[in-house]
């Protein structure tokens, strides 16, 4: 995705340790036209799937997700990071923060996540795939299947891929990072 490449190389911002910052067009302030163009591209690489149900992690994926569900006239739902005492029939996983370097106890209804659906799961970034792993975990103990992944960037040189390549899922990603040694932004 030609917009989103020359956007990230404008406006992203590398640092140290392989953390590429985007925060001021998608996951801090957000450029609207961008994530309309952004939903736009997943629901054409994702139409040839029968999918019910657009999922994502809050906070970051929620933006995206609701531009694809918009487009695709599909729900959208976010598994949360935090347990409210609301909850009714709750699933859980642990999914490890790259950026913040902790564990999180995310968590989403049974309810919203049941054998009959069909889910494309968005997310902003794909490094080493942990958050796909607790997506993957909530869909299996819930019986719901994952008809594709889709992330807005990918780092390519963290490997989170192979994540969903095991388990044999399809996945997307609008832009690639091949490297950022250097603090330089390579894209494929």
């Amino acid at each position: 995705m030609e917009l989103l490449k020359k956007r990230i190389l404008q406006d992203g911002k590398c640092f140290p340790g392989g953390i590429l910052k985007v925060d001021s067009f998608i996951n801090h302030q957000m450029d609207p036209t961008l994530m309309y163009e952004i939903g736009k591209e997943f629901m054409a690489r994702f139409k040839d799937r029968p999918i019910n149900k657009i999922v994502t992690i809050e906070a970051s994926g929620i933006a995206p997700a609701i531009f694809v569900g918009y487009l695709m006239h599909l729900p959208v739902v976010f598994i949360k990071k935090k347990q409210p005492k609301t909850m009714e029939n709750m699933l859980t996983s642990v999914v490890h923060s790259f950026t913040k370097d902790r564990d999180y106890t995310v968590c989403i209804s049974s309810n919203f996540l049941c054998p009959e659906d069909h889910i494309l799961f968005i997310d902003d970034f794909l490094a080493f795939g942990n958050a796909a792993k607790g997506v993957i975990d909530l869909c299996k103990q819930s019986g719901a299947t994952i008809e594709g992944m889709g992330f807005i960037i990918e780092k390519a040189f963290q490997g989170g891929r192979k994540v969903m390549d095991d388990e044999n899922i399809k996945v997307e990603s609008l832009a690639i990072v091949e490297d950022l040694s250097d603090c330089k932004i390579v894209l494929r």
